[in-house]
């Protein structure tokens, strides 16, 4: 017999800040085990304290390395720093391909800092909602500030705004018309952007499209004005590198403009809306298979739409109907 796991025991640990317990609690919520619905019930009171900060850009910007510097920061800062990094997903296994092992590794004797690498489990948006459970869970071991880098999709890239105070678009020199593209949609989820690399060649030219494309964002009176930050965030030298401080600092007014015009109770609002919304989704699916396990229904509804007799919606509305109470 399958022995239960003491979920108010293992909270506890959590709560004390045990590593082993928050990676035993972790894999419980991303494999979606029996515990999971318990163990956030237990965790969620000691949550929604700790600063959540969203970084995404396109693959090879430099995100990993840009964490790597504000970790030290916040560190030398005397806070701790728990960072979820969002890896593409194996089609396979659904875990990630990239281990945090790989990247970040400095950081790993450090009792102030717990890195979890997770997988994106196929969403466009970068993340899934088990994202929003591993951040509940590092809130609840104490950490004050808590990254999130998710694994640079591209525009569809999006979810990170519902789930971050703060969130940092890093960009390269040499993107060229890729900032016209990025205009009307990734780029309005910036409170910061990050031109990273810019050391290289064509980053004043960079520079100024991104001027440029800020130019015709017009925010109300007394809202937030995304700010542009170069950054050089790999040299041979210590004192080469550039803007890692101005990031920093300017992370920090955000979080003070966030607290003094109170948005961030409009940030917490539409988080805990989006959080609500994705455990909706999926608890509905799961209660909608589970009443299809065994009758057959599900194959014979799938080889309907693939035989031309019926349609999804159709099938979704009549699964609805039988289901759930609609009126």
């Amino acid at each position: 017999m399958k022995k239960k796991r003491n979920v108010k025991e293992m909270v506890e640990k959590l709560l004390a800040g045990d590593r082993r317990t928050a990676a035993r609690l972790i894999t419980l919520v991303e494999n979606e085990m029996e515990e999971q619905h318990e163990v956030m019930k237990e965790i969620y009171p000691h949550t929604g304290q700790a600063m959540i900060l969203g970084i995404t850009g396109a693959g090879g910007a430099g995100k990993s390395t840009l964490t790597d510097h504000l970790i030290k920061n916040f560190r030398e800062q005397g806070k701790t720093v728990g960072v979820a990094v969002v890896d593409p997903s194996s089609p396979f296994s659904g875990g990630a391909f990239l281990g945090d092992r790989i990247r970040l590794q400095k950081h790993f004797l450090d009792d102030g800092v717990y890195i979890r690498s997770m997988a994106s489990r196929g969403h466009l948006g970068g993340l899934s909602r088990a994202t929003y459970d591993v951040i509940r869970i590092m809130e609840a071991m104490g950490m004050d500030v808590v990254i999130v880098e998710t694994l640079g999709a591209g525009q569809d890239e999006i979810d990170i705004i519902h789930i971050a105070n703060t969130c940092l678009l890093v960009a390269t020199p040499g993107m060229g018309d890729d900032i016209q593209a990025m205009k009307a949609g990734i780029m309005e989820i910036a409170d910061i952007i990050v031109l990273n690399k810019a050391d290289l060649d064509g980053a004043d030219k960079s520079l100024r499209h991104l001027q440029g494309a800020l130019s015709i964002v017009c925010p109300e009176e007394g809202k937030w004005m995304p700010k542009i930050v170069p950054t050089v965030s790999v040299a041979s030298k210590p004192v080469d590198l550039k803007g890692i401080d101005e990031l920093v600092a300017a992370i920090s007014e955000h979080q003070e403009y966030l607290q003094e015009s109170r948005a961030i109770d409009q940030v917490k609002f539409e988080r805990t809306e989006q959080e609500l919304g994705l455990i909706f989704k999926d608890e509905l699916q799961k209660l909608i298979f589970k009443g299809l396990r065994g009758t057959g229904k599900k194959r014979k509804y799938i080889n309907s739409i693939i035989e031309g007799r019926d349609d999804p919606y159709s099938v979704v509305e009549e699964v609805l109907e039988k289901y759930l109470v609609t009126k």
